[in-house]
């Protein structure tokens, strides 16, 4: 009979326990439509990948927003004094009602989501701008070449997000790229788009259409590969697409935080000359070649010339029919 009611137990567990935190955690606790923040990709090691990225957005956002303030609820000494005095159980579902009721004032500027791809990491981002906050990251790891992360690799902005198809994609991005390349503004720009865990979108379709309504919103917008002003990064995991608009997106590797801190080597000064002389060298190469070139086509010629006064020669002599 106790073996029965611990079988019970189990399926109890399974059906309201389990069933009911997986479902919560889908919920709560993975990116979706409407969220902003930080993709982040790392090598291998997520956890530690998390750890590093907290540390490192909380550095430059103080920097940028000062230190992070939570919001308290608006209870007065009298208050506490009056819950200490409570009931136990009394006090704790008056805490309970005060944290609901406050809501988003409790929520953390950095909270970490499941992405919904292997090696990468969603950071959700609260009361401030995921792309003002990378660049400025970026911009000081490139101008200190300070490494600050060993498993960090690339992060990437995430200012507007939409349904992964390719209908909403461009109903999304006609209105989110208004700010950049609608007349008056123009820019040069690439699209850097990458899909993981979806294979309904075709590369080379959704690139096209994002460039055909680049062009729309104002022709003078020129697609540059080699140094672009601005960058269109689109990154789709699953059914979710992230954007976003970034600028130095080619200065700073790829927005790769291990490749933007490693040093120009600086050519010396006897590369350029060894350069000029190598290039003139091969000038003269060249310029000989077609010189050979030209002589051995005159020499082609005259044969050729030779040729055809003998045979009209012999037409000469033995024509006449």
């Amino acid at each position: 009979m106790s073996a029965a009611q611990n079988e019970s137990r189990k399926r109890s567990k399974k059906r309201y326990g389990a069933g009911h935190h997986s479902k919560r955690w889908k919920g709560s606790r993975e990116l979706e439509v409407g969220m902003e923040g930080i993709l982040i990709t790392c090598n291998m090691n997520e956890r530690k990948c998390t750890a590093e990225a907290f540390n490192l957005l909380s550095e430059y956002a103080e920097q940028l927003y000062g230190p992070e303030k939570l919001q308290e609820n608006a209870g007065s000494s009298s208050d506490e004094e009056e819950a200490e005095e409570e009931d136990v159980d009394v006090a704790l579902k008056k805490e309970v009602a005060q944290l609901q009721a406050s809501g988003t004032k409790q929520e953390r500027r950095f909270q970490a989501l499941d992405s919904g791809a292997n090696n990468v990491i969603f950071i959700r981002t609260q009361n401030l701008e995921s792309d003002k906050l990378v660049h400025h990251i970026l911009s000081d790891l490139h101008m200190t070449k300070k490494k600050k992360s060993r498993v960090i690799l690339r992060m990437l902005p995430v200012t507007g997000t939409c349904k992964a198809f390719q209908e909403d994609m461009v109903k999304y991005l006609t209105t989110f790229l208004e700010p950049w390349f609608k007349t008056p503004n123009c820019a040069t720009y690439q699209i850097a788009f990458k899909a993981r865990n979806s294979s309904h979108n075709k590369r080379d379709e959704i690139i096209k259409s994002i460039a055909g309504l680049v062009g729309k919103l104002n022709p003078k917008n020129k697609v540059d590969l080699t140094n672009p002003e601005l960058t269109i990064i689109v990154e789709v995991i699953k059914a979710v697409c992230c954007i976003s608009v970034v600028k130095d997106y080619t200065l700073y590797r790829k927005y790769n935080v291990q490749e933007v801190v490693k040093e120009d080597v600086p050519k010396p000064d006897g590369t350029a000359a060894k350069i000029d002389s190598n290039t003139t060298e091969k000038k003269e190469k060249q310029d000989a070649r077609e010189t050979d070139k030209e002589k051995k086509k005159g020499e082609d010629n005259e044969d050729k010339n030779e040729s055809e006064d003998k045979k009209e020669a012999d037409n000469g002599e033995g024509g006449g029919e």
